[in-house]
C-alpha cells in the first residue's frame, strides 16, 4: 500500500454562508485517503491533502456535489 500524499486545491464560488465549511470538511474528511480538508469561506478556496490512489480529484469534486456545492481544480 502506497501512503503518497498529494496537495489539491478546489475553488467552489457558492459558499454563501460559514456554515458550509463544516459541512464541506466533514464530507472531505470521510473519505478514504483524505488526510486534511481545510475550507476557507471568503475566498471559496479549499485545500485537501489526500492519497490520490484512495480519493482522487473527481472524488473530491463529486463529494463535495453531495453536500450541495460545486468545486473544481483551482491553480490558486
Amino acid at each position: 500500500m502506497t501512503n503518497t500524499k498529494t496537495r489539491t486545491l478546489l475553488r467552489s464560488d457558492e459558499l454563501s454562508c460559514p456554515s458550509c465549511v463544516p459541512k464541506i470538511e466533514g464530507a472531505l474528511k470521510a473519505l478514504p485517503g483524505v488526510q486534511k480538508a481545510e475550507v476557507k469561506f471568503a475566498s471559496g478556496r479549499i485545500e485537501v491533502e489526500h492519497d490520490p490512489a484512495l480519493a482522487d480529484v473527481d472524488t473530491l469534486v463529486k463529494t463535495i456535489a453531495k453536500t450541495g456545492y460545486t468545486a473544481k481544480p483551482s491553480a490558486f
